[in-house]
């Protein structure tokens, strides 16, 4: 008799092959913040969430380094035990002092960030209201909080407004992506912020992929729409992206943060990340304040391929952020521009259902603030041979 465990992965698996989307993984051997070399093939990439391209700064390596000389590789425990180090101390005042708000918690992951946020703050007879483009992440959380859980339609305020109504739940929480991690649209956090105050609401923003890119200094999407601590009470922003390092934090007022040290199982019951870490952060927020250039060239890179893409006749979002994917919908011709890309140097990673809602598989392209307008130039070429 055939094990049952083996016959479901066994016709898993052949299924994604036969419906091309099958996921594999590419091994990086070198990268430099604009290029990779994969299988000993040098490649520009456009597919990495590095926005300013300071994941190889010379100065953040460099206070990685002396982190790691200072406080060693790991931090030996969790917070509450005895890993919360004073270089996770100094981070989270910085990080609290840059996305004006009084206080912030570090967090391993924005995957734990947001898993032991949402669970900590509502369960079943509470509800959720989720935008339906939200971050994997964010509908785990909601899904598994154990709280009656609602999707509205994509940045869709009367969707919202109406699911809202109908709820009598005392305690309803509204989550949303600031900047949508497939789409690169920004959330109308100012329409949201309304909603949640005319419907007693708590506002939770997860600021992934706006941090260092967007507002003043790179503060991030709600400091782009000039929101404060009570009309956003819940911030969750990573550190592995813009910021080019790793880790998580959630922002908020005292008693927010002091409620999740108390409650939130994913700060709780896991190992503080390395100290050093910590230390490249806290290097990496000084210089997404001070270069500002960085966020004017990627402004120029994304006009400049939104224009040539719009030429072209290229099926793209509205954004205007790093993320600019090309939807051509179908799995299997998503994987051959990939391929044909690939083949001519370019990484641009193939995009498909359930990460992105069916018949909307795309590449999903980024720039960074390392690429230069002959990057740009270079890949619109090969889009339009291979598309």
């Amino acid at each position: 008799m055939a094990n049952p465990f083996l016959s479901q992965i066994s016709k898993s698996l052949q299924q994604r092959r036969e419906q091309h989307l099958y996921r594999s993984r590419r091994v990086v051997q070198a990268a430099d913040g604009r290029r990779v070399v994969i299988d000993n093939k040098e490649l520009l990439s456009f597919c990495s969430n590095d926005y300013l391209g300071l994941s190889q700064h010379t100065e953040i390596r460099k206070a990685f380094q002396e982190g790691i000389n200072r406080h060693g590789v790991g931090s030996g425990a969790a917070h509450l035990i005895s890993g919360h180090n004073n270089a996770h101390h100094q981070l989270e005042e910085e990080l609290a002092e840059f996305v004006e708000r009084p206080r912030a918690l570090l967090f391993s992951t924005g995957y734990m960030a947001n898993l032991g946020t949402v669970q900590a703050l509502v369960g079943k007879s509470d509800a959720v209201f989720e935008d339906r483009l939200n971050h994997a992440s964010l509908i785990d959380a909601g899904l598994n909080s154990g709280a009656r859980f609602n999707r509205y339609q994509h940045s869709n305020i009367e969707s919202l407004t109406s699911a809202l109504d109908k709820n009598e739940a005392a305690k309803k929480l509204i989550v949303s992506d600031g900047v949508f991690s497939m789409d690169g649209d920004v959330a109308a956090l100012d329409q949201l912020a309304g909603c949640a105050k005319q419907f007693d609401a708590w506002l939770m923003v997860d600021d992934a992929h706006g941090l260092g890119v967007l507002g003043k200094q790179g503060r991030g999407t709600v400091n782009h729409f000039q929101l404060d601590t009570q009309q956003v009470p819940i911030l969750m922003a990573t550190c592995g992206k813009a910021m080019g390092t790793f880790g998580a934090f959630v922002a908020g007022d005292e008693d927010l943060i002091e409620y999740l040290i108390q409650e939130a199982r994913t700060y709780i019951y896991t190992t503080a990340f390395p100290p050093a870490l910590a230390e490249a952060t806290r290097k990496s927020i000084s210089i997404i304040q001070q270069e500002e250039w960085r966020r004017d060239k990627l402004k120029q890179l994304v006009a400049q391929f939104r224009q040539g893409a719009t030429q072209l006749g290229l099926r793209i979002t509205d954004s205007t952020t790093p993320i600019q994917p090309v939807i051509l919908g179908d799995n299997e011709k998503t994987l051959s521009a990939s391929k044909s890309l690939y083949e001519n140097g370019i990484l641009a990673t193939a995009i498909r259902p359930p990460t992105v809602p069916a018949n909307t598989a795309r590449l999903r392209l980024t720039f960074n603030a390392l690429h230069e307008p002959s990057d740009v130039e270079l890949l619109l070429n090969h889009l339009e041979h291979c598309i």
